[in-house]
């Protein structure tokens, strides 16, 4: 408690003299933005188109500087962290991240902040792309049911974040008061064929990772760097599945990659792709070429670029990986389009590795022996099906260990809030079709296992279908489970069913 009371006293003591210069211009007449004509390098008047990740406004085509007028407003709202899971977020524009904001270089920027009158708290902008006091903040304190208005000359090229910085400036961060602003280079940008806006941020509330219902900020945790959330574009799973970027083989892409903060640095990479450039820390000079991972510190930015060269779901995360697999910081783009097998080939060989297995006793062994059995058994009495079916489960032990154990874990007690159990799963053995195409196509979005949600993404699984109708075999009969043979025919007959679809 102590440390909480000094921290508060602390920032409110930092800021007071911004907040108190600032509020007498937020009660008298608002200041006049400069006279048309005055400067002879603006050239007209346009409003801004403002939008919520992951688009972007569309590329600057104009080759002169003008007025460009910013209406932004601030909302303090309810909205979804994670399924069941509920969150009062402080907005701009009623979104999180806030609203992208582009303009171009020389451009004068009128900016107009109004604070809805239902919010509890006053607000104002720290912009990172302005040049003068506060980035905006000590213009722009604005109360409930109020609006504030100054100006400011985009003198500076680059991908600036903007957020709230009314004390504590922390806590405003945290609930989600934050976005970024493109001012666009005198010449533009090379042409793309696609971009997104994805910003990185961590939240901190009272309950873990999600616990359910309506989370209070946790100043304690906050203060300590300890999120229960990292997520993108300011919830879990708000690029996933149906939310996922989506583009075509033989495109370039641009991100713009923010990071909120308001503590971590972001370690930011696409599993399955190399960022052909890297615009660091948001400034318009390529800095690096051929980059895996690229780092972008809280309340700074990067800009990356890759082409597309071959379909599939890729993977956005922080390689913090903990923060993906376990806190949400997690995302997809999904690539369609023609393969290139020079490229990439996908699995081209599915050999058996016996490794210690072929040791007496082992599973090789086992499976020798079963065979043996069945031979023996076919030839006295026709119990085909007891036997085929422990053949079976001996085969999917062996694929098991080679492909699922690593997420499902050794004993199919899977990792908590990440991956489902298979040990005693009733949503694995209610439904023997949907386990099959699960594994054929992968699986994606909600789920309720044994009482409990998840919502994961499991990728499609290279296996034959003899191999799947093995392993399946196995956790359908294994840690608990009881069921029946699942044929290499049923497996063939969905296969065939889904590529039809």
């Amino acid at each position: 408690m102590k440390r909480t009371l000094l921290f508060s006293a602390v920032a409110f003591g930092l800021f007071m003299p911004v907040l108190f210069a600032a509020e007498p211009s937020v009660l008298s007449t608002p200041p006049l933005s400069a006279p048309k004509g005055s400067d002879p390098e603006i050239v007209g008047e346009e409003k801004a188109v403002l939008t919520p990740a992951p688009n972007v406004p569309p590329p600057i085509e104009r080759k002169h500087a003008t007025k460009v007028v910013v209406n932004l407003e601030v909302r303090e709202l309810v909205k979804r962290m994670a399924d069941g899971v509920d969150y009062l977020f402080w907005t701009f524009g009623g979104e999180v991240p806030g609203l992208f904001i582009r303009v171009r270089e020389g451009d004068l920027v009128e900016f107009h902040l109004g604070n809805h009158p239902t919010s509890k708290m006053p607000h104002n902008i720290d912009l990172h792309a302005v040049t003068g006091p506060g980035g905006g903040a000590t213009s722009s304190f604005t109360a409930p049911g109020h609006s504030s208005q100054f100006s400011f000359r985009a003198l500076n090229p680059g991908l600036f974040v903007y957020h709230c910085a009314t004390a504590p400036v922390g806590m405003h961060v945290g609930n989600g008061m934050y976005g970024l602003i493109l001012v666009e280079p005198k010449d533009g940008l090379p042409l793309v064929d696609k971009e997104f806006y994805v910003m990185q941020s961590e939240f901190y509330t009272k309950g873990k990772f999600g616990e359910e219902g309506l989370q209070p900020f946790d100043m304690e945790k906050a203060v300590d760097e300890k999120p229960s959330y990292v997520v993108f574009n300011g919830a879990v799973g708000s690029l996933v599945g149906d939310n996922a970027l989506k583009a075509n083989v033989g495109e370039r892409v641009r991100l713009f990659v923010g990071n909120a903060g308001p503590n971590l640095t972001s370690s930011f990479h696409i599993i399955g792709e190399i960022f052909d450039r890297v615009y660091q820390e948001g400034g318009m000079k390529l800095s690096q070429e051929n980059v895996q991972t690229t780092v972008v510190p809280a309340g700074g930015s990067a800009i990356v670029e890759f082409k597309l060269n071959v379909p599939g779901t890729f993977v956005l995360v922080d390689h913090a990986l903990f923060r993906a697999f376990n806190k949400g910081a997690l995302g997809m783009l999904k690539v369609e389009g023609p393969e290139d097998l020079l490229v990439y080939s996908g699995k081209e060989v599915d050999a058996t590795y016996l490794g210690d297995y072929a040791l007496p006793g082992g599973t090789n062994s086992r499976v020798a022996t079963l065979q043996s059995a069945m031979k023996k058994v076919i030839a006295d009495e026709p119990k085909i099906a007891a036997m085929g079916k422990e053949i079976f489960i001996e085969k999917g032990k062996r694929i098991y260990a080679q492909t699922c154990f690593a997420c499902h874990q050794a004993e199919g007690q899977g990792l908590p809030g990440v991956f489902p159990p298979l040990a005693k799963s009733d949503f694995l053995m209610a439904d023997k079709a949907r386990a099959i195409h699960g594994v054929i196509k992968g699986q994606s979005g909600e789920m309720v296992v044994n009482g409990v949600k998840y919502n994961g993404v499991m990728p499609p699984v290279l296996l034959t279908d003899e191999q799947i109708a093995h392993v399946l075999t196995f956790v359908r009969n294994a840690w608990g489970n009881t069921g029946d043979i699942v044929t290499v025919e049923e497996v063939q007959k969905i296969h065939a069913e889904s590529v039809n679809q």
